[in-house]
C-alpha cells in the first residue's frame, strides 16, 4: 500500500558506511519528495535529508552534510541513502517519509516507514 519500507540497516564500525534503501511502491516518484528522518535513543526524530521531486540535490542537516548522500531509482521506484564515514552519534532508527515538496518538519510528510535501526559502535 502507501507506505515506503527501509531497509539496510545494521551494526556498522565508526568510519564505516552503509545504504539505506527506501522502497515506495505504489508511488510515482517524481511526484513526491522523500525525506530521511532519524530518533536517537532518548531524542526527538530529527531531519537528515530530503531529495525534492525531478531532483539530484539533496537538501542535508549539517550534521550529515558531506557524509550522507541522496539518490534514487524511479524504474525501482527505491531512494538511497548513502551514509559513509559513520560515527556513534548517528545511532538512531532512520525513517523515509514522502512528501509533496521537502520541509524541515515532520508535518508535511503524509507516508512514513517504519524505520531501520543504525548502530555505530567500536
Amino acid at each position: 500500500q502507501l507506505q515506503p519500507v527501509e531497509s539496510g540497516g545494521g551494526l556498522v564500525q565508526p568510519g564505516g558506511s552503509l545504504r539505506l534503501a527506501c522502497a515506495a511502491s505504489g508511488f510515482t516518484l517524481d511526484d513526491y519528495a522523500i525525506g530521511w528522518f532519524r530518533q536517537a535513543p532518548g531524542k526527538e526524530r530529527e531531519g537528515v535529508s530530503c531529495l525534492r521531486p525531478r531532483s539530484n540535490f539533496p537538501n542535508s542537516a549539517d550534521s550529515v552534510k558531506g557524509r550522507f548522500t541522496m539518490s534514487r531509482d524511479n524504474a525501482k521506484r527505491t531512494f538511497y541513502l548513502e551514509m559513509n564515514n559513520l560515527k556513534p552519534e548517528d545511532t538512531a532508527v532512520y525513517f523515509c517519509a514522502l512528501s509533496f515538496n521537502c520541509a524541515r518538519a515532520m508535518g508535511p510528510y503524509d507516508f512514513w516507514g517504519q524505520g531501520t535501526q543504525v548502530t555505530v559502535s567500536s
